[in-house]
């Protein structure tokens, strides 16, 4: 999918960059986002690493349905400063959901996650028959 910009005299180009952070740097902050995410294999398990800064468990939730497993979190925030007569108020409101289809060696019962310094860490391991172990070869 393809995101197209549309120039309409009613709502001009340099309006649009205002708002999405190419004129006003601070909108940046506000553009909602996609966290990245490393996905390796090991011989045992597959590993899906995903950044998540400032969020807590209770804010991340993990499904699994029909061999689709989907991180997905939500996060608002309401951040109240008072200063002398004046109090600023800001709200901040983020979320998202990434999804990954797992192959027929992934063992559904065992998934595991867990979260630690900004990153959480979700390990899927592999049936107990598809795991290659080494096969040590008598000599006679």
């Amino acid at each position: 999918m393809t995101v197209v910009r549309r120039n309409t005299p009613f709502f001009p180009d340099w309006l649009d960059d205002f708002f999405t952070g190419d004129i006003n740097p601070s909108a940046k902050s506000r553009v909602l986002t996609v966290p990245p995410v490393n996905v390796f294999e090991t011989d045992t398990a597959y590993k899906i690493e995903l950044a998540a800064p400032n969020l807590k468990k209770e804010d991340i939730n993990i499904n699994l349905e029909n061999d689709v497993l989907t991180i997905s979190a939500e996060k608002e925030e309401d951040n109240i400063s008072e200063e002398g007569q004046y109090t600023k108020k800001e709200f901040n409101y983020f979320n998202f959901s990434r999804s990954f289809t797992l192959p027929e060696i992934a063992d559904r019962e065992k998934i595991e996650a867990k979260s630690e310094n900004g990153v959480l860490t979700i390990t899927i391991h592999k049936k107990e028959d598809v795991i290659k172990k080494p096969k040590q070869i008598e000599i006679k």
